[in-house]
């Protein structure tokens, strides 16, 4: 329940013409999503082991196997509705964020307006989604990665075993390395400003040992894939 002076707060910048949602009543909202859907994750986890399920099974955990366990339970239709209402705010908070780095991109790479460049990430957006929409619909007969499998396992794979670690090997190499920004920069960039600063002695940690660690991870998630 919210509590009554946000709803004063939200009624005086209403009447003072200044709209209705302010920082602090986004902030505060935003954060009881974020807890709610925490929460009801720690939930489904324990409904998973209750059930049987393999809570790290997948794409198909979220949109084949919930809803059957949903089904089974005392409630389920209200649980299941709140479940996927509390994921879309988390999917729609999270990807703003995301859909302003591109956006930003076509900006500042080909100073594009920002009218413009919102148009073509639209365009390319909704027509690159489509096989994530179809997946389980009309591709679901598509195994891209053998039995089983769903165009969303394909493009899971992608992103997690290859370009978040590879993106995250390139980060380092590109701050630490000479050929790139070089350590020098990247601490200058760093410790700009007031606060903690970065420490100098981590530099051998983050040029050497951090990319090897980053490395295993990449080879680990193959092997556990492909050979395991």
């Amino acid at each position: 329940m919210l509590c009554p002076a946000l709803w004063r707060g939200s009624a005086a910048a209403l009447g003072a013409g200044e709209g209705f949602l302010t920082c602090g009543s986004v902030s505060f909202f935003t954060a009881g999503l974020g807890a709610s859907f925490t929460g009801s994750l720690i939930c489904l986890a324990g409904a998973c082991f209750a059930f049987g399920v393999d809570p790290g099974e997948g794409p198909g955990l979220v949109f084949v196997t919930l809803p059957n366990i949903f089904n089974q339970m005392a409630g389920g239709r209200l649980w299941g509705t709140l479940f996927f209402v509390f994921m879309s705010f988390a999917a729609l908070s999270t990807i703003i964020a995301v859909f302003e780095n591109i956006i930003s991109f076509g900006i500042d790479l080909w100073g594009w307006t920002r009218k413009k460049s919102v148009l073509v990430n639209l365009i390319l957006i909704l027509v690159l989604s489509m096989p994530c929409v179809l997946g389980f619909n009309v591709w679901s007969g598509i195994a891209p990665l053998g039995a089983g499998s769903t165009i969303q396992d394909l493009e899971d794979f992608i992103v997690s075993n290859n370009l978040l670690p590879l993106g995250s090997l390139m980060y380092l190499l590109f701050c630490t390395s000479h050929y790139g920004w070089g350590w020098d920069r990247f601490i200058a960039e760093a410790d700009a400003g007031k606060g903690i600063k970065f420490p100098q002695w981590a530099r051998f940690y983050v040029s050497y040992i951090l990319p090897l660690i980053v490395l295993f991870i990449f080879v680990m998630g193959y092997w556990q894939k492909f050979a395991a």
